[in-house]
């Protein structure tokens, strides 16, 4: 056990800017970050599948707004306050959704307190009809046909849970028939993870953030998957040499606007392309970037206010 003590930043804020408020925290130099977000949990009056069922005490220990949750050196104090108060005020003036109070409120944390708590809050679950998300620490018992996924996102990565991740997962199991695979902004390798388990067997999973690298190939190694997937640092598909039969990309939409037309030429013919980290409100421009690039998209799926789109390229 460690007796350092952290900054710990709370911003209260909404489901649909939670991201970005993170993101910006991030930017700050955050040691980590959580969200935690009552969307994100299943409604236990109305569970969709018994495996929907959760602890009524890890709901009630939820808050009710969504918070961001960030961990600083303790010396940075009021210069850090500052800069964060600035950021949020120009965000609230540009944000293309509704973020809420943005309120801050600050505490000091010990970093065991900070490091454990967060997992309390990420449960296994099953994604898609086979695929199972499981966090290392926790146990499944499985069924048969069940494809288990071992995932340990770091502080500052995706769980699975987020609806953009699920629509990919859901995504790939549906269309994913065979071939080369890239994941491109990897994260915690999560969609990569899950296509190895669907049968791929020559991936790559790229992602700009050296910290995601380093957990996507923890995660990689957790499955057993050592030599299945090629885990690299880089920008987008900048520098990759070769084409691929699948694609899939849970990024945000203005960048997959700008990708579309590169990843077009760096795929094969007749390959998909996955795609989500789209709100509603963003749809129209993302579907017009694909099909101008080139792409005819085959499916378009919702959840909440997020979009996932399955397009393919011409034969």
């Amino acid at each position: 056990m460690t007796d350092q003590t952290y900054l710990e930043i709370t911003v209260s804020t909404t489901t649909a800017a939670s991201e970005t408020v993170s993101n910006l925290l991030m930017e700050l130099g955050a040691a980590g970050t959580q969200i935690l977000d009552r969307a994100d949990l299943p409604d236990v009056d109305h569970p969709l599948h018994d495996w929907e069922l959760m602890d009524q005490s890890v709901i009630d220990a939820m808050p009710m707004d969504v918070q961001v949750k960030a961990w600083y050196d303790a010396g940075e104090g009021m210069a850090l306050l500052e800069k964060l108060n600035a950021r949020l005020a120009a965000y609230r003036k540009t944000a293309p959704v509704d973020p809420g109070t943005l309120e801050v409120t600050c505490a000091n944390a010990a970093a065991e307190d900070w490091s454990e708590t967060w997992k309390q809050y990420y449960k296994p679950f099953r994604a898609g009809k086979r695929l199972v998300i499981k966090p290392s620490w926790e146990t499944w018992e499985e069924s048969e046909g069940d494809l288990v996924v071992e995932m340990d996102p770091g502080m500052a990565f995706g769980t699975g849970t987020h609806e953009t991740t699920a629509l990919c997962v859901e995504m790939i199991e549906t269309y994913y028939q065979g071939g080369t695979f890239l994941d491109v902004g990897t994260g915690s390798g999560i969609l990569a993870i899950c296509a190895a388990k669907l049968g791929a067997k020559d991936l790559t999973a790229v992602d700009i953030d050296p910290d995601a690298v380093a957990v996507a190939k923890e995660n990689v190694e957790r499955n057993g998957l050592h030599g299945v997937i090629d885990v690299r640092e880089g920008d987008l598909i900048e520098g990759l040499d070769r084409h691929f039969d699948f694609a899939a990309a849970n990024i945000l939409a203005p960048i997959i606007c700008v990708l579309a037309a590169p990843l077009y030429q760096q795929l094969t013919p007749g390959a998909l392309f996955i795609c989500s980290g789209i709100l509603l409100e963003q749809e129209d421009e993302v579907r017009k970037a694909l099909l101008s690039a080139g792409f005819t998209v085959l499916e378009v799926r919702h959840k909440k206010d997020w979009v996932a789109f399955a397009a393919k390229k011409g034969a």
